[in-house]
């Protein structure tokens, strides 16, 4: 590891009887999951590779290639050239709802492996079972029907059926799903994509939508937070729809940029990178 990561790791708590060194979790927040690859190339100029990663919807997506062996500058060219996430298809499914065909076949047609235990990482995908009301993190079995299932926004898109039960979007009860990781890492970095902070300007009805969404399935983020080592939350996000599909470059450097920012003034008390 370089000088940087010397410095920052060195202040940090320790979990003892860690299974991997460094584990990252990435949250959902489609279009804007285009800034976890740009946290994940500033993890590795400053020397830190995470050897598991947990993700929920864009974060799972992202996962499954980063656990799959993409450098991050491979994922985003991949992502936008592809349009990994505007993956909806015009056509319905018999229950009304949306199909996930188009993210399915890019899925399909790109990833290396098919099951989990083909990947180069262990990862771990988060999605809401709907039949129970509970989440379930899948790291076993086919890997695009998981990562389809985690991605699966509910109203929006047919829920994925696994074994007999109804797969929703894993956000909806877990949006940065650490726990898989807990007590399996050294470290724990957690990047959320979804700004909830104090908002001022809110011009219109859709973007109360939003904010009351993301307010919705981030209401335990600064809970789960303060579990982590190193929290990574890009406010310049909130500039940007979860639609905005075209501004990859952008947003990946809003998620470089914050990384390395907060990867320098990391707490030494608390682990948890100061605001």
């Amino acid at each position: 590891m370089g000088s940087i990561t010397k410095k920052i790791f060195g202040r940090l708590k320790k979990h003892p009887k860690a299974e991997y060194e460094n584990g990252l979790v990435l949250s959902g927040g489609a279009a804007r999951g285009f800034a976890h690859p740009g946290v994940i190339k500033a993890l590795h100029d400053i020397g830190i590779n995470p050897d598991c990663v947990a993700g929920t919807s864009a974060g799972a997506i992202v996962g499954a290639f980063y656990a799959d062996g993409f450098a991050p500058e491979e994922i985003i060219e991949l992502f936008k050239e592809k349009k990994v996430f505007n993956f909806v298809k015009v056509g319905l499914s018999r229950t009304g709802l949306l199909r996930m065909s188009g993210l399915e076949n890019v899925l399909k047609k790109n990833l290396r492996s098919k099951k989990f235990d083909q990947l180069k990482k262990p990862l771990y995908v988060a999605s809401t079972n709907f039949n129970t009301g509970k989440i379930e993190y899948f790291s076993q079995g086919d890997l695009v029907e998981k990562v389809v299932a985690s991605s699966s926004i509910p109203v929006l898109f047919k829920p994925v059926e696994i074994n007999g039960q109804m797969y929703v979007d894993g956000g909806v009860l877990d949006n940065l799903p650490h726990t898989p990781l807990k007590g399996k890492c050294g470290k724990l970095i957690g990047v959320h994509v979804n700004y909830t902070g104090p908002e001022k300007d809110i011009k219109n009805l859709m973007e109360i939508a939003e904010r009351a969404f993301h307010l919705s399935i981030g209401a335990r983020i600064k809970e789960i937070s303060s579990e982590l080592d190193i929290f990574i939350e890009p406010e310049e996000l909130k500039h940007f729809s979860v639609t905005d599909v075209g501004e990859g470059d952008k947003l990946f450097k809003i998620g470089y940029d914050e990384a390395m920012r907060v990867l320098k003034k990391v707490e030494p008390a608390s682990g948890v990178a100061e605001g």
